[in-house]
């Protein structure tokens, strides 16, 4: 493993305060690295990740902001559903706001699929928050849209011990990271012991419970607030020709790339994307 930096250190002695809220009949948790007060820095994570891929980059902000992470349903250490849908997501997303009495002045940065269930929380509610800052996520060109895959249907798969299920625990989309502490990081927060082991911290029957399909597109035109991208210089899941994309729907768009990173941009290079993040936050 490759030499831990003592800013990793910092971050992640800095524990967040966990809550829960229920919406629609289940929990949905979120964590709080810094009391109401401030203006507020909403974090969402991305596809079968949760809140503590955070954990490393939200005490940057604890200080000077409200700051905050949730774990989407079925995700993390939020409940499973029978049914999932975009529109369910993003009143999770306005819940956790509301809950965690952020103001009005609050900005949603949000990674991967996170990004287009943000999109959808922000045209539920136009006056709810202030800014969205999608991280490699957004409106794909067409040609580039890939059909959801079919759910394969197998059982939940259930690990022996917890190094064995940790060891399996790989970046979805697939892509190499030379910070392998921040994968470990992630890996450790990514699995739970049940009664026959250890078992991932999201529904892996999520995909064939989701109901509906999201139109980023839509929502990206019908957002009222300001809209940012940052993505990935070197991200095979979001192309500068789909940037060039988003850019031709919403002209005000404003787009800031991160240099030698890919889809998991703030694992590859945490550092220039809190950097950014930073400069974002102060204009």
């Amino acid at each position: 493993m490759s030499d831990i930096p003592q800013w990793f250190w910092d971050a992640v002695d800095q524990k967040p305060v966990s809550d829960y809220v229920e919406v629609d009949e289940i929990d949905i948790h979120y964590q709080s690295w810094s009391e109401p007060g401030a203006p507020g820095l909403l974090f969402v994570h991305g596809h079968n990740a949760h809140a503590h891929w955070w954990d490393f980059i939200a005490p940057s902000f604890s200080a000077d902001r409200h700051t905050v992470g949730l774990d989407l349903g079925g995700m993390g250490d939020s409940d499973h559903r029978d049914s999932y849908s975009a529109n369910g997501f993003a009143d999770e997303i306005l819940a956790v706001a509301d809950a965690a009495k952020m103001p009005a002045d609050t900005t949603v940065v949000a990674h991967s699929f996170g990004g287009m269930m943000a999109l959808r929380a922000v045209c539920r509610a136009p006056d709810r928050f202030s800014r969205l800052i999608l991280v490699d996520s957004g409106v794909k060109h067409p040609d580039e849209v890939k059909p959801r895959e079919p759910e394969s249907h197998s059982r939940p798969k259930v690990y022996p011990t917890f190094d064995v299920a940790k060891s399996r625990f790989r970046l979805q989309p697939a892509q190499t990271c030379e910070n392998d502490y921040l994968v470990e990081y992630i890996a450790r927060n990514s699995v739970e012991r049940v009664s026959e082991g250890w078992v991932w911290k999201f529904d892996e029957e999520l995909n064939g419970r989701l109901e509906g399909e999201a139109d980023p597109g839509a929502d990206l035109l019908a957002a009222t607030l300001p809209v940012e991208l940052i993505y990935g210089e070197n991200s095979e899941s979001f192309s500068k020709k789909s940037v060039e994309y988003m850019q031709s729907l919403r002209p005000s768009l404003l787009v800031h790339e991160i240099a030698d990173a890919q889809h998991h941009l703030f694992l590859d290079q945490p550092q220039a994307f809190i950097a950014l993040l930073q400069a974002r936050l102060k204009d």
